[in-house]
C-alpha cells in the first residue's frame, strides 16, 4: 500500500494519545515528522513514537518537500495561521476541532485549500466512528419514523490551567465540547437551522464553561444541548447522554463521544426494544485512513468542507446568543 509522508505541529496531549496511536496503526501513515516549540520536545516526541525527523519549528516542518500532510493539534487561537501556511506550502491538512473560531476564518481556510489544490479537513475522529455510522443508518431507515427532536450532552471536568480557560487562546466550553454536539445533531437532522436560542455561565477569565442551547430547523424538528467543564478539577469525570426522539420511536445512548470498544445504544419502537452493538476500533487511525485515502485514491474527506461550513455557522449563532 502506498503511504503518506506526515507531519505533525506540536506535542499536543491530544497527538500523545489519540492521533499518534491511531497514526501508528494506520497502513497508509508514515511518521514521518515532528516539530516542537524547541528541538528537545520534538527529539523526545522522535524517540518515543519512531518519527523519522524532528523540527524547533513549524516552519521547518511545513519546509521540508517530503512532507506531504500535516496534523495541526494546536491551540484554538492560532489555526488559522498554521493552517493556512500549510496549505500554502502545498500540504494536506488535518486540523483538530474546530478548525476555526468562526466562520469567516473556515471559509478563507477552504478557499485557500482550494486555490491551491490539497485537501483540508477538520478532526472529528468521532465522526469516523462505525457507532455514528450505525445510528445514521437506523435514522434514515425510519425505524423510529421522522425525527422530531434531539438531546444530547456533553460534561467534563474543570481544569486548574490549561488553553480552553483562556478566552485569548479560543478556550471555553463550547469550543471544546459543544462542537461535538452540535456535529452531532447535524449529522442526524436533514435540514437547515432556522432558530437558535443559548445561554452560558462564565468563569472570572471569560470563558463560557457551562452553556445549553436549544435549535429549531426548517423542516420542524427540534433539538437541545447542554455542555460544560464543571466536574471537578483535572478529574477523569464525564457525562455523555443522547437522546432521538422520532414520530415512531426513539434511540437512546449514553455511549461517551469518541469511545472505542463494543459499545452499544437501544432502539425503542412499539414493537418492543432493540439492541444495537457495535464495535468500535481506533477512530484516529479511520480518520487518518479516510484522509489519506482522499490524497491517494480521490476519495471523498468524511467530513467535507460544506459540513464543517454548516457547523462553524451554527456555532456562531450559538456564541452571538451567549454574548462571547
Amino acid at each position: 500500500m502506498e503511504k503518506i509522508n506526515w507531519g505533525i505541529l506540536g506535542t499536543a496531549n491530544i497527538a500523545r494519545w489519540g492521533t499518534i496511536p491511531g497514526m501508528k496503526l494506520s497502513p497508509s501513515c508514515e511518521l514521518y515528522a515532528i516539530a516542537g516549540r524547541s528541538l528537545e520536545k520534538a527529539e523526545k516526541y522522535k524517540e518515543t513514537f519512531g518519527f523519522q525527523k524532528a523540527y524547533g519549528s513549524y516552519s521547518e516542518l511545513l519546509d521540508d518537500p517530503d512532507v506531504q500532510a500535516v496534523y495541526i493539534p494546536l491551540p484554538n487561537d492560532i489555526h488559522l495561521r498554521w493552517v493556512t501556511e500549510a496549505l500554502r506550502k502545498k500540504k494536506h491538512v488535518l486540523c483538530e476541532k474546530p478548525l476555526a473560531l468562526n466562520a469567516v476564518e473556515a471559509a478563507e481556510m477552504y478557499q485557500i485549500a482550494k486555490n491551491n489544490h490539497v485537501i483540508l479537513m477538520e478532526a472529528y475522529a468521532y465522526l469516523h466512528s462505525p457507532y455514528v455510522e450505525s445510528l445514521k443508518k437506523d435514522v434514515e431507515s425510519g425505524i423510529i419514523g421522522e425525527v422530531d427532536y434531539i438531546d444530547t450532552a456533553f460534561v467534563t471536568q474543570g481544569y486548574k490551567e490549561d488553553f480552553r480557560l483562556h478566552k485569548e487562546l479560543g478556550g471555553g466550553a463550547m469550543y471544546d465540547l459543544g462542537c461535538y454536539c452540535t456535529t452531532m445533531i447535524l449529522s442526524l437532522i436533514d435540514s437547515d437551522v432556522d432558530f437558535v436560542n443559548a445561554s452560558a455561565e462564565f468563569s472570572a477569565l471569560g470563558v463560557d464553561v457551562n452553556t445549553s442551547a436549544i435549535l429549531r430547523f426548517k423542516n420542524g424538528a427540534r433539538a437541545s444541548f447542554s455542555i460544560g467543564m464543571i466536574l471537578g478539577e483535572n478529574s477523569n469525570s464525564r457525562f455523555d447522554r443522547l437522546f432521538v426522539h422520532g414520530t415512531k420511536g426513539s434511540i437512546r445512548s449514553d455511549v461517551e463521544y469518541n469511545q472505542s470498544g463494543d459499545v452499544s445504544y437501544k432502539i425503542y419502537t412499539e414493537d418492543g426494544v432493540i439492541e444495537r452493538k457495535v464495535s468500535v476500533p481506533n477512530n484516529y487511525s479511520l480518520e487518518i485512513e479516510n484522509l489519506s485515502r482522499a490524497i491517494l485514491y480521490g476519495e471523498n474527506p468524511h467530513v467535507t468542507p460544506e459540513f464543517s461550513m454548516k457547523n462553524i455557522k451554527l456555532m456562531d449563532k450559538v456564541f452571538e446568543k451567549i454574548g462571547y
